[in-house]
């Protein structure tokens, strides 16, 4: 489920909390379904539960999981993170299209190499 990459210098949590916001995105865990307590996907994973807890609450700032006092974490419904992540790509896109005004770049030479990169984007 979740590999880390220890030579990563990013610190542990963003790396879990990117993993299974990614496994959330692409479908792999569905919209209610229980997350692993912090306990056992820490004892899994061979990190601190704090880690796991740090990331969790993240991802639940977020909108990508939600609690249930007394009953765990679960993944939170589509509607709840997309526009979450279509803001943070319009911010991306923002500051892409500044760089490249500065950089004397033409809007149709952007435009047609954003259309070919998300043409050969793989999911």
């Amino acid at each position: 489920m979740i590999i880390l990459d220890y030579r990563d210098k990013r610190p542990i949590y963003e790396q879990v909390t990117e993993k299974l916001q990614n496994l959330i995105i692409r479908g792999a865990l569905e919209a209610d379904s229980k997350l692993p307590s912090v306990r056992s996907l820490a004892l899994e994973l061979s990190v601190n539960p704090n880690t796991i807890q740090r990331s969790y609450a993240e991802l639940e700032e977020k909108g990508y999981i939600y609690t249930v006092k007394g009953r765990g974490n679960f993944v939170a419904k589509e509607s709840e993170w997309r526009e979450d992540r279509e803001h943070l790509i319009e911010e991306e896109a923002r500051s892409l299209a500044k760089h490249a005004k500065e950089a004397g770049v033409s809007k149709e030479r952007l435009v047609s190499r954003l259309a070919a990169y998300y043409e050969e984007a793989k999911l």
